[in-house]
Formats: structure tokens, sequence, C-alpha cells
């Protein structure tokens, strides 16, 4: 029998800031999907939203969500492109998550540390990397 030959280790952080950006992209995905088909869900007291066209909001994050799920996948496969992609869409969907405290106040504020946490596993550097 041969001996199993040494791949080459991933960050258990990276795998997990994949896998939860590719989640979170899906939440994105959903919630767009949502504002589609049921903008009455969203209505609240005038002034209070900071969305005006739900048409374009749902297509925002059906693409940020599409976009998401495809850097968490090249998060899994360790490219460096996906890395830094997966930050900025992840900083990217805290902001716009802001437009939702008032009518989720409870799902933004998770959404939003969802994506800190993303920031932060593709931000940690892998084992054994020299500053």
């Amino acid at each position: 029998m041969a001996a199993a030959q040494p791949t080459a280790a991933m960050s258990g952080w990276l795998a997990f800031a994949g896998s939860l950006i590719m989640l979170v992209g899906i939440f994105n995905i959903i919630s767009g999907i949502t504002s589609l088909l049921r903008p009455d869900l969203y209505l609240i007291a005038a002034g209070q939203l900071l969305v005006f066209n739900f048409g374009i909001w749902g297509w925002f994050w059906i693409a940020l969500g599409i976009v998401q799920v495809a850097a968490g996948v090249g998060c899994l496969y360790g490219q460096m492109w996906a890395r830094m992609t997966g930050i900025a869409l992840a900083a990217l969907s805290a902001i716009a998550h802001i437009a939702f405290l008032t009518t989720f106040p409870v799902w933004s504020v998770l959404v939003i540390a969802l994506s800190v946490l993303v920031i932060y596993g593709l931000v940690v550097p892998a084992k054994g990397a020299a500053a």
C-alpha cells in the first residue's frame, strides 16, 4: 500500500468563511426573490425604509447573492481572487442590510454579524504563513 501523499493544507478559517459566504449569498438570493414576489412584506411607515424600488432592490440582492456563492466556492478551492472578492461582497452586504434595520432588525443584525465573520475568516492568514 502506498503512503498518502501530503496535500496543501487549507486554513480552517478559509473553509469556514467560504462556507459562510455561500450561506449569506443564499440568504441574499432568498431576500431578493422575496422582494420581487412579495414587496408588500417590506411595507412599513413612510420614510422608514431606505429602498424605493423593490424590483431593482430584489435584483440587486439576487445578483449579490449569486456572486457571493461563486466567491464562496472559489474560497473553498483556495483562490486568492475569491478571498478579495468575498471581503468586498461581505462589506457591501453588511452596508446594504443597514437599509433593512427598521423593517427586520434582528435579521439585519444577524446578517451584518455573519458578514463580519466572513471578513475575519478571509483576512486571517493561513497556517504557517510568513509576514
